[in-house]
This record gives C-alpha cells, sequence and structure tokens, in this order.
C-alpha cells in the first residue's frame, strides 16, 4: 500500500486520535434535515455531568498538540505529521478517532447514523487522502442495522482497516450486535474497541475522581472481552480479529486463567463455546502497549510469558493525548531485538494484513 520508510526499525502505531476541530466540520458531510440540528439548533456532543469530567476534559491533551489557530489538538493534519508520522518515523499509523458518541448514542439513532457517516467522509477526505500511512476506522451507530450499512458503504475503501466500537454501559457481545460482527468479517476488517467518555457500567457514577475513573480502565475491557467470548462470536466468526485498545494489557493473564478455571467447570452453560477462552485471547484478540506502566524488562517478560505468546500485544502512542508513550520509550531497553521487533510492528501488520 506504502513504500516502507522504515526498514531497520518499523512502527506501526495503532492508536491515533485524529479529531475535527468543531462539530461544524461535519456539516457539509451530512443531508439536509440534519444540518440545522448543528447550524440552527447548536446541537454538541453530551457532557458528563460527573464532578472530575471537566478536570479530564482540561488535562486530556499534550500542551504542544494544539495548533497555532487554537483548535482543537489532532484536529491538524499538518502538525500530526510533524509531531508524530515524520519525528517518529511512523511505517502506519491507525486512525482510531474521537467520534465514539455516535457508537454508544442512546436513542436517536438516525442522527447518530448520520453523525458517524459525516465522519467518516471526513475522516476520507482530510486525513486518508493526505497521507497513505494512514489508514482508517469505521465508525458506526450503536443500532446493528444502520452499523451494518455504514460498513457496507465504506468498508472497501482501501485504507479503512476496521470497524471502531466505543465501550460504554453495555456489553458488544450480545447477540443483538453480532451482524456488526458478521459485516466486519464479511468485508476482511479487525474490530477495534475502544473505551469511551461513558461512564462505563462497571464503574458506576459512584466514582469521584479521575484518577478512579482511569484506574477503572481494565475493567471495563475485561467486561467486553468475556462477552465476545461468552456468547460466541469467535465460534461463528473464527478468523475475526478484535483490538482491545488503551485499555493495557498487565490483566490479560489472570483473565485467561481465570476464565479457563470457569470454562472446565460450567461449560456446559455455554456449549457454543468450542475452545479453552485462552485459546480465543491468543487467535482472535489483541492489546496495545498503551497505557504503559512502566514496568521493567524482568515484569514485562514475565506477563508475556504468562500469556504465553509473544503475538497478542500491539504499540501505540494514544497521540495527542496527555499520557503520549514515544516509540522510543515505552518499551524496556534489555527486551529481545525479536520480542520489540513484533510489537512495534510485525504483530499489527499482521492483524491488519498490511505489506
Amino acid at each position: 500500500m506504502v513504500t516502507q520508510k522504515n526498514q531497520n526499525n518499523p512502527i506501526i502505531d495503532t492508536d491515533i486520535h485524529h479529531n475535527i476541530s468543531s462539530v461544524y466540520d461535519l456539516v457539509p458531510y451530512l443531508p439536509d434535515q440534519w444540518k440545522r440540528y448543528i447550524l440552527d439548533y447548536n446541537w454538541k456532543p453530551e457532557e458528563r455531568s460527573v464532578p472530575f469530567y471537566q478536570i479530564r476534559k482540561a488535562t486530556k491533551y499534550r500542551m504542544d498538540t494544539v495548533p497555532e489557530d487554537g483548535s482543537t489538538p489532532g484536529s491538524n493534519y499538518q502538525l500530526l505529521k510533524e509531531q508524530l508520522l515524520d519525528k517518529y518515523n511512523i511505517n502506519y499509523g491507525i486512525l482510531t478517532g474521537w467520534f465514539y458518541e455516535a457508537t454508544v448514542a442512546k436513542g436517536w439513532y438516525e442522527f447518530a447514523t448520520a453523525r458517524a457517516s459525516a465522519y467518516n467522509d471526513y475522516t476520507i477526505e482530510h486525513w486518508l487522502e493526505k497521507d497513505k500511512r494512514l489508514l482508517g476506522s469505521i465508525t458506526v451507530p450503536k443500532d446493528p442495522q444502520a452499523a451494518v450499512r455504514e460498513i457496507e458503504r465504506v468498508g472497501s475503501h482501501p485504507q479503512m482497516v476496521q470497524v471502531m466500537l466505543g465501550i460504554s454501559d453495555f456489553a458488544w457481545g450480545d447477540p443483538y450486535f453480532h451482524p456488526i460482527f458478521e459485516a466486519a468479517y464479511k468485508h476482511g476488517l479487525a474490530v477495534s474497541m475502544h473505551l469511551s467518555s461513558s461512564i462505563s457500567a462497571q464503574g458506576g457514577d459512584f466514582l469521584r475522581y479521575y484518577v478512579a475513573w482511569r484506574s477503572l480502565h481494565p475493567q471495563a475491557y475485561m467486561t467486553q472481552v468475556i462477552s465476545l467470548i461468552t456468547n460466541g462470536v469467535f465460534d461463528k466468526f473464527p478468523d475475526l480479529k478484535v483490538a482491545l485498545v488503551e485499555g493495557g494489557f498487565e490483566w490479560v493473564p489472570f483473565m485467561m486463567h481465570r476464565m479457563d478455571s470457569a470454562y472446565k467447570g460450567l461449560r456446559q452453560e455455554t456449549p457454543w463455546v468450542k475452545r479453552m477462552p485462552s485459546d480465543y485471547f491468543r487467535d482472535n484478540l489483541k492489546f496495545t502497549t498503551q497505557p504503559w506502566d512502566d514496568l521493567t524488562a524482568h515484569q514485562f517478560l514475565n506477563v508475556i510469558d504468562m500469556m504465553g505468546s509473544e503475538e497478542m500485544i500491539m504499540f501505540a502512542t494514544d497521540y495527542p493525548h496527555w499520557d503520549f508513550d514515544s516509540p522510543e520509550r515505552t518499551l524496556p531497553k534489555q527486551i529481545p531485538d525479536s520480542l520489540r521487533q513484533k510489537i512495534m510492528y510485525e504483530n499489527a501488520r499482521d492483524f491488519y494484513s498490511l505489506k
């Protein structure tokens, strides 16, 4: 797809949060019936009322990622190109976006569907068409039928590599959502899951602090993995690939062991699940380095050993967020070069079927 620039130490960044400067950027891509909700009624994505949301919103980005015109970080291609793609010689960057609110919106699915389509069209024109190193994620609404139509509409674009599902207060493994996985599977697309700004059911509204909400992240991802496996998603679609992005990975060995243990005693409850849960972890799931928790080489290698695979982790920067992980400083220097190569490039290359 692109000419590789970085043959000696190739890098694929699996989590780049490109953005729009405001919802007005979507207007040219919306049908006339929906434009008025932004132009006339001043619609904006819902802001959470929990006390720490304003703190999170105000401290979300690296200070140097704000464009000169003061617009939203991540909305300026030239700045992203300079600070990330060119600076670190990134071979491919996976755009995971921002517009998860269309995916987790409750009710008013028609407008959410229109916003998702507009965001995808904006991404194609203002990002993918500018740089062949950039690969896109299809934003879809929560309604399965509308999500399938959107996958059918843009799934054949050569730079669209996955379907993006925001993690909120419901579990995507429910059979109600299986048509989304079927459509992704049909088009040879991966599925990516990323925590949205919604307060997940695993934490509830009792969380009073941003530090508490952030500490909760792995629990939300655990819930999604459990839902996918126990509802038989990977038995229906054996080659489906799912990435759990920005949820860390240290919890993975624990959950593999926990699910295997439960399955051995209770497998009769889910007869459609034909394999040990840990097999699905290794064959169908990927996890990202971000947020990197400063593990020593010894600690990190122990986690890999407990996973029983070197193919489950992919590198991610989380640009332009405040906890950005540099390609130069994330992995411990003492790990084997072969493992470093897999995490920084090869695992994502194989996951997204890149050349």
